[in-house]
């Protein structure tokens, strides 16, 4: 009987020993050495910052580089919202923990735990892209966003990332699509013998009518575009044909893309269906509130409606090609970044496609262990989802 009680107690300390490591470990705020004389600054003009844990044993050679997320500023006004907090200055930035994608732990992160681990924290509000030289003395904005990302990339290699064997860029939302936009200029930094592959994450956004017949998110991209002074810093391969405002929507930039890459994505994607598909102003009576909220509460219609946009995604995500370099993790989940949060990156009970986590996907992926390029069936069909469920006070409508 004793020995049966000491047995259990052992084992939930185990766990409880299991769940610690699982909250991940602080990783260190470095602010980019000389950026200023740069002119690589944040919207504030300090300096602008990641966290680095440094690789251990076969992986020392490695290097993930994972970019924040955190949306875009398209005029003086809200990029001043964003001036004063973590998005627009580094000023405001701490340490944070790594999970998931960036946990140090072989059983949270089995392919990568060891490798070269960075988060780049976001502060410019253009998924690095903005240039302007210019700075208004009345706001003091500066739009710099892709000074930042060739400083804080200039800093890394001097750190090792030169020596890369095995190399990622990955990022979550805007950081998803700093990943699609600047995919093949990371891998131009690196060794020509390096294996470098691109992860975006909740980052592929579709240019699609919103449910009032709009085009309301391409005309806030060309917002964007014109404030950061972007198309400068988009692919050619996309601006020498389209406006510059359309190649801010990896739809049209994917097909041109060289470097393999993995794109990690919800077909309902909680973000794009609130903000692009069913935006407030598309919808003036709030009749989409509740389904908004939880997907359950959708009418028969307006299930439809999303089934419809689904579709439209699928059509989008066509551009990225089915060659076994170009691989697809594409759930039916209302979420929103799955590679950050450890129950959908890789943990018991993470959901699964073709019988994979996340975590497996890529990592099989990666190493060339097997391809993967798989879409889900319509919602509600994957039992294994972890779907969002929002209280009214946290929906993050525009």
């Amino acid at each position: 009987m004793e020995s049966a009680r000491i047995s259990h107690w052992l084992n939930l300390l185990v766990c409880v020993l299991l769940l610690l490591k699982a909250e991940g470990s602080s990783v260190p705020l470095t602010l980019v050495k000389n950026s200023e004389t740069k002119g690589a600054v944040c919207l504030d003009g300090s300096p602008p910052a990641y966290h680095f844990d440094k690789g251990f044993g076969k992986g020392i050679n490695n290097w993930i580089v994972h970019i924040e997320g955190g949306g875009w500023c398209n005029n003086v006004t809200s990029c001043l919202d964003r001036k004063n907090t973590t998005l627009g200055s580094s000023n405001h930035m701490s340490d944070i923990s790594f999970y998931a994608i960036l946990s140090n732990q072989q059983q949270f992160n089995p392919d990568f735990y060891n490798w070269n681990r960075v988060k780049v924290r976001y502060c410019d509000g253009s998924s690095f892209t903005g240039d302007v030289e210019e700075v208004d003395p009345t706001t003091n904005l500066h739009f710099r966003g892709a000074r930042i990302f060739s400083a804080v990339m200039e800093e890394l290699l001097a750190k090792g990332m030169k020596n890369a064997k095995n190399a990622i860029l990955s990022g979550c939302s805007a950081g998803g699509l700093t990943t699609i936009l600047h995919c093949d200029s990371f891998k131009a930094l690196l060794p020509s013998r390096a294996n470098v592959k691109c992860v975006p994450d909740a980052g592929y956004f579709v240019n699609v009518e919103d449910i009032s017949g709009a085009h309301s998110f391409q005309e806030f991209y060309s917002e964007v575009v014109s404030i950061h002074g972007s198309a400068k810093n988009l692919p050619t391969s996309c601006t020498s044909k389209l406006n510059p405002a359309l190649c801010f929507f990896p739809q049209y930039v994917a097909s041109h893309i060289s470097t393999p890459i993995f794109v990690v994505n919800s077909a309902y994607d909680w973000w794009q269906i609130g903000n692009i598909f069913v935006p407030s102003s598309a919808d003036p009576s709030n009749s989409w509130h509740s389904c908004k909220l939880n997907l359950s509460n959708c009418s028969p219609d307006q299930l439809s409606k999303l089934q419809g946009f689904k579709s439209e995604f699928q059509r989008a995500l066509s551009e990225v090609g089915d060659s076994p370099s170009k691989g697809m993790f594409i759930d039916s989940c209302y979420a929103h970044c799955q590679t950050e949060t450890q129950e959908t990156w890789f943990k018991s009970g993470s959901q699964l496609l073709a019988n994979k986590t996340i975590a497996k996907a890529v990592g099989d992926w990666f190493y060339g262990r097997s391809p993967f390029h798989h879409i889900d069936c319509n919602f509600p069909c994957n039992p294994t989802c972890h779907n969002r469920v929002f209280q009214v006070k946290d929906y993050p409508g525009i």
